[in-house]
């Protein structure tokens, strides 16, 4: 797998290179901006471009525009954000727009290796990988949080939803048959006032839009 990466700090730009060698990534490009990040997607087109949120000059949403751009110049390519921050601005056009993979992780939640390579092939084939803490806190911003009418069972399960967990896969991570997962599922959706979908893509993005929408 092919990756680009976009990591201001270079302490950190290089321990990451290092990483995602051992998670099987090959490192093609690795830049310290945003702009350097649309160039260099142009110039070698990588199945993923990895990206933090906050990169010069302001520090503040650099990095999810560059993504946008870089997924407007080149359709399709993959896009994982890795930062320490959830950043509202953006974040939703970027995990709703439909052009291709897309992930967003806290740094300091990545804890094993094997869960980074697993992130990066799901990106790469076109799934969404989100924190569930990302999704905990874009809830959270809201005025209205529908998380106060989940049960803890319908939260777990949300939180796989969005990391792009298939049903037979949160069946056996919570140890409970696909019937009760469905169940689940079902309920989920009601309660959000989100359509029902066995796409699993399709239900992590109705999720988001969920969250982009005023009430």
């Amino acid at each position: 797998m092919r990756v680009v990466l976009a990591e201001d700090s270079l302490l950190l730009r290089e321990g990451l290179v290092r990483l995602l060698g051992e998670a099987g990534a090959e490192v093609v490009d690795a830049v310290g901006d945003g702009d350097a990040l649309v160039r260099s997607v142009a110039e070698h087109r990588p199945d993923v471009a990895i990206v933090d949120v906050r990169m010069p000059p302001t520090f503040t949403d650099e990095g999810l525009r560059a993504a946008l751009a870089a997924r407007s110049a080149v359709p399709g390519t993959g896009v994982l954000v890795l930062s320490q921050y959830v950043e509202e601005s953006y974040a939703g056009d970027l995990l709703a727009d439909g052009a291709g993979g897309v992930g967003y992780l806290l740094k300091d939640r990545v804890s094993a290796l094997a869960d980074l390579s697993d992130a990066l092939e799901r990106v790469a084939s076109g799934g969404t990988v989100l924190d569930p803490e990302v999704v905990a806190q874009l809830f959270a911003r809201r005025r209205r949080d529908p998380l106060e009418t989940l049960t803890a069972r319908e939260r777990e399960v949300l939180g796989l939803m969005a990391e792009g967990r298939t049903n037979v896969a949160i069946a056996r991570v919570l140890v409970v048959t696909q019937g009760a997962v469905e169940k689940h599922i079902s309920s989920i959706l009601t309660k959000l006032d989100l359509p029902p979908s066995d796409d699993d893509h399709r239900r992590v993005l109705a999720v988001l839009a969920w969250l982009r929408t005023e009430h």
